[in-house]
């Protein structure tokens, strides 16, 4: 009988000892420690892979040429958009300094200058100077989201200084003004 009352009373410690050994384990809110952990190296996990990952967002200035200049830059254009607009592969887009060309719908906008030719025209001389082409740029500003630059194509030819003697484009005085394009010198 001693024995047996011995057991249960051993057993029972057992018992009490087991689940104080599981409160212990458990965390302040009751979860399990390995579940606290688990859930806490995910999150880490998962904040920094958000703080790696590349921007699916198009750069706002075009990578840097390995030339001197901070503002020289290089861009293999991707598409033409209209007579002065062009998008690099890189997601820059790119418009053409002291340049104006009707917009798609051969509209002028208000205070801007307007040439004869009409858009299409422009767009189609711009797309034979540069589609597919990596250009050397130089960046002069920036307007509407775009980088404003005088850009020259795999043969040297300045483009926006061509767009101007094609006639598909003019000259847009006040900002050739500041930073002259067909520049000989």
């Amino acid at each position: 009988m001693r024995r047996r009352q011995f057991d249960r009373q051993t057993r029972r410690q057992q018992q009490e000892w087991r689940a104080m050994k599981r409160r212990r384990q458990k965390g302040p809110s009751g979860k399990d420690r390995r579940t606290v952990l688990a859930s806490t190296g995910i999150l880490f996990a998962a904040i920094l892979l958000g703080l790696c990952w590349p921007s699916s967002k198009p750069t706002a200035r075009p990578a840097r040429a390995m030339s001197g200049s901070a503002d020289e830059f290089a861009c293999q254009v991707s598409a033409v958009t209209d007579g002065d607009t062009l998008r690099c592969a890189d997601g820059a887009r790119i418009r053409l300094h002291a340049v104006a060309a009707r917009e798609k719908d051969e509209s002028c906008s208000p205070g801007h200058p307007c040439p004869a030719a009409s858009g299409a025209a422009a767009t189609a001389q711009l797309r034979e100077l540069a589609a597919g082409q990596r250009l050397q740029c130089l960046a002069t500003g920036t307007s509407y989201n775009r980088v404003t630059a005088i850009c020259h194509n795999e043969s040297g030819l300045e483009i926006n200084c061509a767009m101007v003697q094609s006639g598909t484009t003019v000259l847009w005085p006040r900002y050739n003004e500041q930073r002259p394009i067909c520049d000989r010198s």
